[in-house]
């Protein structure tokens, strides 16, 4: 557990929680606190039991804002992109007048970032620390969205070039990715609605409708996860049409060679019965003249078909 004391974006350690007894006078406490930390910080803080109950729990926690008599409990997810894979982490927020708790279960990126953000703008009080720590949570996700449209991109060039096994199986992961991400973009978008519009004491009206621009960006996510919906049903649409097309390309190629050795096997068939009068079968050359015949005839019928674009 690391405690830090921020006063107009500078920070002073506390080395006992003992010392956040009293309120500062200026600022805030920061307490980045892990799992087991809780106990004690139930005991100091008053912290609900449902919050803490939520902590721990190990099933992940929609995004949510639990108001409580003297401090908030917020749920929020970070996102990462990886691998083709989408992580959310959850941070899990106690915002109280003099201090605010933070408490993840995994490295979170806005946790390291959240510093210099406080530094550069003198923070200090904890509203202000949780707007910046949800909005670059938020704009987070633009990035990953500039991956994920990369992503379908490359994957729609290559199944229009070569649709492959593989690719199926990467549009069947991708669409699974983007629906469990997309389950929980709904409930983070009603949160950060809730910090833009609730009557909420321990956030300051006017910081309330700086949430109102979190809100858009919320909302612009949400729709770019819907649109990805979308965008990887035509994926699969456009996989099993390159599929068929395939499929009948070959299935032309199969019919056309068999269009060209027809009119040959009637030549061979007429030739090979077992007649005794065939008068061309005791012409000297007559062999000679039929294989002629034969290769000029598939030959012409080859090329007749490459010219309509058959072959």
């Amino acid at each position: 557990m690391k405690i830090k004391l921020v006063q107009n974006g500078l920070f002073k350690e506390i080395e006992d929680i003992e010392e956040t007894r009293r309120p500062p006078r200026n600022g805030f406490y920061w307490i980045d606190a892990g799992l087991f930390d809780l106990d004690l910080l139930q005991q100091r803080y008053g912290l609900h039991d449902l919050a803490i109950e939520d902590c721990i729990d190990e099933e992940e926690q929609r995004p949510k804002l639990e108001i409580y008599e003297d401090h908030y409990f917020i749920v929020i997810n970070s996102i990462q992109f990886a691998s083709q894979e989408i992580m959310l982490r959850e941070v899990n927020l106690f915002l109280g007048k003099d201090f605010i708790i933070t408490v993840t279960k995994h490295p979170i990126e806005e946790m390291q970032k959240i510093t210099r953000i406080l530094r550069e703008e003198e923070v200090s009080k904890p509203d202000y620390f949780l707007y910046h720590l949800i909005d670059l949570i938020v704009e987070s996700y633009f990035q990953v969205i500039e991956k994920i449209e990369d992503l379908i991109e490359k994957l729609e060039e290559e199944i229009l070039l070569n649709a492959h096994k593989s690719h199926l199986n990467q549009i069947i992961g991708l669409r699974s990715e983007v629906l469990y991400a997309r389950k929980m973009l709904i409930p983070q978008r009603d949160l950060i609605a809730a910090l833009n519009k609730k009557e909420l004491s321990l956030i300051h009206d006017n910081l309330q409708k700086y949430f109102g621009d979190i809100y858009e960006n919320a909302v612009k996510v949400a729709d770019s996860f819907e649109t990805f919906r979308e965008l990887i049903s035509n994926l699969r649409e456009a996989y099993q049409a390159s599929l068929s097309g395939r499929a009948n390309d070959i299935m032309r190629v199969f019919t056309a060679l068999t269009t060209i050795f027809m009119p040959i096997t009637i030549v061979t068939g007429i030739y090979g019965m077992n007649f005794p009068n065939i008068p061309e079968l005791h012409m000297p050359y007559g062999y000679y003249m039929v294989l002629a015949f034969i290769a000029l005839l598939g030959v012409t019928m080859y090329l007749v078909f490459k010219r309509k674009n058959w072959l």
